[in-house]
């Protein structure tokens, strides 16, 4: 696994290391049994200090996603996701079509973030486009 830390997204970069951690484990790139990338792997590759890597990791072992084993390393306890790879998988290629349609159009990724938090953040009550999707 490969973190990416991005300075300016405001969120602090303890919370982006556990955030891309769960988000493997619903995407099913982790599960019980993989090894997390060491904390100076971390450190060395994202130049983030290594009480930030350690902070995130505790988060996950407290929230009892992975435990450490000392001189072994990090280790992922339970995963996150419950829908099959294979659909997964299947929407992730109907997504990425869709990020590629949504760019195409002009949109960039703060109006791609606000499109999906809007259709997220719908009430349930609201009209949908026939597919169940709310529409404002």
């Amino acid at each position: 696994m490969e973190f990416r830390i991005d300075r300016s997204s405001g969120l602090p970069a303890y919370l982006q290391l556990v955030r891309q951690v769960r988000e493997a484990l619903r995407l099913g790139w982790l599960g019980p049994g993989d090894r997390l990338p060491t904390v100076r792997d971390v450190v060395a590759r994202s130049g983030v200090n290594a009480n930030t890597v350690l902070k995130a990791y505790r988060e996950l072992e407290l929230s009892g996603l992975v435990e450490a084993r000392q001189g072994s390393g990090t280790f992922v306890k339970a995963g996150l996701g419950s829908t099959d790879p294979g659909v997964m998988a299947v929407l992730r290629v109907r997504l990425v079509e869709w990020v590629r349609e949504a760019r195409a159009a002009g949109l960039d990724a703060e109006d791609l973030d606000a499109l999906v938090r809007s259709v997220l953040d719908a009430d349930g009550d609201q009209a949908t486009d026939g597919e169940g999707v709310a529409v404002r």
